[in-house]
């Protein structure tokens, strides 16, 4: 998994964890730790969650073959 990767998949955990609190306890962390969420700090982090969910998409259709098989050595050799 590529740094990029796991940038995105780190910022869509973020959300959904967001998301989870505010549905169950209507409590948005995120507005929280950054003081509201019309401060730019906050809007920045809602807007990298919204890309980052967009660009996890792509992982949706890629192959799963080259799921399990990126970054395995063992499995490049022939």
């Amino acid at each position: 998994m590529s740094g990029l990767q796991r940038f995105a998949l780190a910022f869509v955990i973020i959300g959904a964890i967001n998301w989870g609190l505010i549905g169950f306890f209507q409590f948005d962390l995120v507005a929280a730790i950054f003081g509201g969420q019309d401060t730019a700090l906050a809007r920045i982090v809602y807007g990298l969650v919204g890309l980052s969910g967009l660009y996890c998409l792509t992982l949706l259709f890629k192959p799963s073959e080259e799921f399990s098989h990126e970054g395995n050595p063992e499995h490049n050799r022939a």
